[in-house]
């Protein structure tokens, strides 16, 4: 079949979705974009918030590492809506009598690794030995080893001898930022993975990008250009049933339409995919088999929660961006006011951030939010003097999968035993994990496997430089 005369229906609009929906439809394919909400960007979307009368989103980022994510921004024109930054700041909160102690790791004009040398040396929220033990255990991935699946982070830290300090102060916050868990659910593959390509492999992927819009505003680009294609993308559609038709084409039952799709992607979450995959009609009893393997790997994933606490004052509270937040429950501060580029009289419109938020989810409330503000105050004293106007709390149950040790056994390809059935989502196998570049890749590894050709619309990792090129190549 050729691809003009292929037709594909994506289910879900996130990342993963439009990834998959624009490769294909750039590539002739009719392609129709099924989504039950009334906005894309999947789980990083944006809403108008009725009480708040606000838009609002929970935050996402992008590092510079991020190639195919970066690559479709690029695609969808959306490069100027990214506000890029070079320096992290590190903050430990105030104690009697010390003020609020300000660290800052940045990325300077030496060739890799040695990038963020200078300000790491300097940095007072590290002792020497913490410096030490970082180098230590950073000096196992400098031929790009990403460690072992069946290995926990806690145990990495055993290991290599990991301070106190440099866990609560460097490791962990970067942990539950990036794969959104505890050190003891987090498989090493994944947090090496992370380690190598943010500090150790070139000048550039540990660059850190900012939307400047809200998430559903930013990758409606996308769905604008599937649609340039000849594409269709349909919001308030949810797929009720999914039946494999006697001629091998597929039936999407959404309400009162149907859609039939010579084939169809599934980029969805886990738990989603699950409920579609354990009612869908097959045409074979030979089916059963593959179907039931398939939901016995989904067995194996659980979620890890995000909790988002969005705070509005009279006043600017900080000069800062966004922050690091040591040695409390809120792991990042996001000043979205100052990244949107408000005008300055419009106050301080701020994002805290609780990720890997288990205990922190059946909370009520006022008991996130109470402590969450005086927290607030230990990092930025001018809290005190502003008036708060309105604040919000959005909770995401399940914002992510979790990447525990030895799950890598049970994420699926993106093919799947069902001929002209796909999957796409961060959960499946991409070799990231649960980020917006493991989705983006899903995506184009899907519409890939669709044209049987897998890694066709993979963008390149960043290659190794400065002095890693020689150690890339003596590994």
């Amino acid at each position: 079949m050729s691809t003009p005369d292929r037709s594909v229906v994506v289910v879900g609009a996130g990342v993963a979705g439009l990834n998959a929906a624009v490769a294909l439809a750039q590539s002739g394919a009719q392609v129709t974009v099924l989504e039950r909400r009334p906005y894309v960007g999947g789980r990083a979307y944006s809403y108008p918030h009725p009480a708040l009368e606000e838009v609002v989103d929970s935050q996402h980022v992008v590092v510079g590492c991020c190639t195919n994510l970066i690559d479709f921004c690029n695609t969808a024109g959306l490069s100027e809506k990214i506000r890029w930054y070079d320096r992290q700041t590190y903050l430990e909160p105030a104690t009697d009598p010390r003020a609020v102690r300000t660290s800052s790791i940045e990325i300077t004009s030496l060739p890799a690794p040695m990038q963020y040398a200078g300000s790491f040396l300097r940095a007072p929220m590290l002792s020497a030995a913490d410096k030490l033990a970082i180098a230590r255990g950073l000096l196992g991935f400098a031929r790009g080893s990403s460690g072992g699946d069946d290995e926990s982070v806690a145990q990495w830290y055993r290991r290599t001898g990991q301070t106190q300090r440099a866990i609560r102060h460097l490791w962990e916050p970067l942990i539950i930022a990036t794969l959104n868990d505890s050190a003891e659910n987090c498989s090493m593959k994944y947090a090496g993975k992370v380690f190598y390509e943010l500090f150790l492999k070139n000048e550039t992927g540990g660059r850190l990008g900012i939307p400047t819009v809200p998430l559903s505003e930013f990758y409606a680009a996308g769905a604008d250009l599937v649609c340039a294609h000849g594409g269709r993308v349909e919001l308030r559609s949810s797929v009720d049933q999914l039946t494999q038709q006697a001629d091998g084409r597929w039936a999407l039952q959404c309400g009162e339409q149907n859609w039939i799709a010579d084939d169809v992607i599934l980029a969805l979450p886990f738990e989603q995919t699950q409920r579609l995959v354990s009612a869908m009609s097959l045409r074979d009893a030979g089916g059963e088999d593959a179907r039931r393997e398939l939901l016995a790997k989904m067995e194996h994933f659980t979620h890890s929660p995000f909790i988002s606490i969005l705070l509005w004052y009279d006043r600017q509270i900080t000069d800062l961006d966004h922050a690091w937040l040591l040695d409390s429950t809120i792991q990042w501060f996001f000043h979205k006011s100052r990244i949107r580029n408000y005008p300055l009289d419009r106050g301080s419109y701020v994002e805290l951030v609780i990720a890997g938020s288990r205990t922190e989810l059946p909370m009520t409330r006022e008991q996130i939010l109470t402590p969450a503000l005086a927290e607030l105050e230990r990092f930025f004293p001018d809290v005190a003097r502003a008036t708060l106007l309105k604040s919000g709390i959005l909770k995401e149950a399940r914002a992510t999968f979790s990447v525990t040790p030895g799950l890598d056994a049970f994420r699926p390809s993106q093919r799947t035993a069902h001929p002209g059935l796909y999957l796409a989502g961060d959960w499946t196998a991409t070799d990231w994990p649960a980020t917006m570049e493991g989705a983006a890749r899903s995506g184009r590894l899907a519409a890939g496997e669709l044209l049987g050709d897998r890694t066709r619309f993979l963008t390149p990792d960043l290659p190794p430089t400065g002095l890693m090129r020689l150690l890339n190549r003596n590994g």
